[in-house]
């Protein structure tokens, strides 16, 4: 059974402002929180210990850096290869996710490549290199329309 953590008011409060803004110093989120930049220090350090806070962590938007195809991949894998080629494919620089869900051996990869070419670079000596899968459907991005960063808002 999941045993869920109890956070009050001001972890909210503090987990939202990180959430905002990662490099807030203690003094900053104590100011906002009405608490002192120890005592911030103190519930920040809490909620890491006890794993609420994961990491600490940059965003860097692919587009800027050239990655201008976000494509999405339903990829078919036999059962017995399904591990295997979801940790080879988690391993790829060019891989943001890797999930496999409900139903079917099916993973659910997302990549953000460069251009055209880069996809036929992907699919042919990443993608089909691998033993194990039996299909492969790939959905280039168009537009989006909400992109979660930071994690599970709380509220």
């Amino acid at each position: 059974m999941v045993q869920f953590e109890n956070i009050d008011e001001i972890d909210r409060a503090i987990i939202e402002l990180l959430t905002e803004n990662g490099r807030m110093s203690f003094a900053d989120l104590g100011r906002k929180v009405n608490l002192s930049r120890t005592a911030v220090r103190e519930r920040v350090n809490s909620l890491v210990e006890r794993g609420i806070i994961e990491k600490f962590t940059i965003s860097i938007n692919p587009y800027r850096i050239g990655r201008e195809m976000a494509v999405f991949f339903e990829i078919d894998v036999e059962p017995r290869r399904l591990q295997e080629v979801a940790e080879r494919l988690a391993q790829n620089d060019d891989v943001l996710s890797v999930n496999q869900m409900s139903g079917p051996s099916t993973l659910h990869v997302h990549g953000a490549l460069r251009d055209r070419g880069h996809l036929e670079k992907f699919l042919a000596e990443t993608i089909y290199a691998l033993e194990g899968i039996t299909s492969v459907r790939s959905y280039v991005l168009i537009r989006g329309f909400k992109t979660k960063s930071g994690g599970l808002r709380i509220g």
